[in-house]
């Protein structure tokens, strides 16, 4: 059988402010090519090529131009929207594809992107009606000072509507702050008593909060996890190792993956990151749906007999995997994934504990005109003429 070798260039800010999530991405990076280079029934082999841009964005697209100047046809990575964003223009210039493979805001479709992470509906939405039921209605949000805080915020405003709920306060940080601007974030929460804190900080900041909020707390005689339950779609398994053991358990996240999940694929999934000398804490839905990327990206390539973009597409209409979290295909119309949506609860051995599942695999709606029409939860316009 003659094999066949692609270069793929894979985009990971490994340092700076969110270097965790994305060193998660890159071990699923690593497991999916290592296990697609040894696969005998494939004739296609993956020569990773990486670049990490330590979370400025201008190197984002530096790399990216670097890539596709070198032939790269396929790029996998970027973990903030902004940095997506960056890229976006030089792959459609390029007749690229890019894959991105995390959780976004949604609000967003383009021809040379493949979305293998959470669309809004698989892990905003249903955070917002889960913490509804268990916790109330009135929310205070704070979220990392760009596009995927503003629109998930929005998202949360919108969908507490039709609970009656609104927003208490809402508050943004520069992407990595750590500074006293977290503390008077966490005064105001105490003071406007919500019934529960939606986070959409990222990296560095958020674990800094994680802790002065326990704290805080813990000062003033306040079970944080009962009375101000903290939750986002973005804490994930090794996040918490980097919180720390005092402040790591009892916060609510919303995501298509769990490390704790008993599924077969699951525990070869788990296994292999034992095998490859990573500790189970690395294991994350950010490691899961990049494996995924590379995973579809390899069959697709084989179904496709070349490297098109236009090809590759065309294959992954074709295409189930059995993945980790569960199965997963892509929407042939806006190239997002079917994917399964979980609540978690976090616990003190750095893993969380399964509390709401999906069925199965729900399609995916990045602009929530199925799941949440915008003109049932907006208040009508009042509309008057004018001279």
């Amino acid at each position: 059988m003659d094999v066949r070798c692609y270069r793929i260039g894979v985009l990971l800010s490994v340092s700076g402010p969110y270097g965790i999530p994305a060193r998660s991405m890159a071990d699923g990076v690593r497991i999916a090519i290592d296990q697609v280079n040894a696969d005998p029934d494939l004739d296609v082999r993956l020569e990773p090529v990486f670049a990490d841009p330590g979370g400025d964005n201008r190197r984002y697209h530096e790399c990216a131009a670097a890539f596709l100047a070198g032939g790269i046809r396929h790029i996998v990575g970027c973990y903030t929207s902004s940095s997506r964003k960056e890229v976006i223009p030089l792959v459609e210039g390029r007749d690229a594809l890019l894959w991105y493979p995390v959780h976004y805001e949604g609000f967003e479709t383009a021809a040379n992107v493949v979305y293998t992470g959470a669309s809004p509906n698989h892990h905003i939405v249903p955070l917002i009606d889960y913490l509804v039921r268990a916790a109330g209605n009135k929310a205070f949000c704070v979220g990392s000072n760009y596009i995927w805080a503003w629109e998930t915020n929005r998202i949360v405003r919108e969908g507490l509507l039709p609970h009656g709920g609104s927003l208490v306060g809402e508050h943004y940080l520069p992407v990595g702050d750590t500074g006293e601007a977290i503390d008077a974030i966490i005064a105001a929460i105490l003071d406007t008593q919500p019934d529960f804190i939606s986070n959409a900080l990222i990296g560095d900041s958020a674990y800094a909060f994680f802790r002065r909020f326990r704290a805080a707390c813990q000062a003033a005689g306040i079970d944080q996890p009962s009375r101000f339950p903290v939750a986002s779609s973005t804490l994930t398994e090794p996040e918490l190792l980097a919180i720390g053991a005092e402040a790591c358990d009892g916060h609510i996240s919303s995501s298509v993956y769990f490390s704790s999940i008993t599924s077969e694929a699951n525990r070869r999934f788990v296994a292999d990151f034992q095998a490859h000398g990573l500790p189970h804490v690395r294991i994350s839905a950010d490691a899961e749906t990049t494996f995924v990327a590379v995973k579809l990206l390899a069959a697709a390539l084989q179904n496709a007999g070349s490297d098109d973009p236009a090809a590759v597409i065309k294959a992954l209409s074709r295409l189930r995997l059995d993945a980790p979290q569960g199965e997963v295909w892509l929407d042939p119309e806006n190239l997002h994934a079917f994917l399964t949506p979980r609540i978690g609860r976090s616990r003190k051995d750095h893993t969380f504990e399964i509390l709401t599942e999906a069925q199965g695999p729900e399609a995916p709606d990045p602009y929530l005109v199925r799941t949440m029409p915008r003109w049932d939860v907006l208040p009508a316009p009042v509309l008057r003429p004018v001279a």
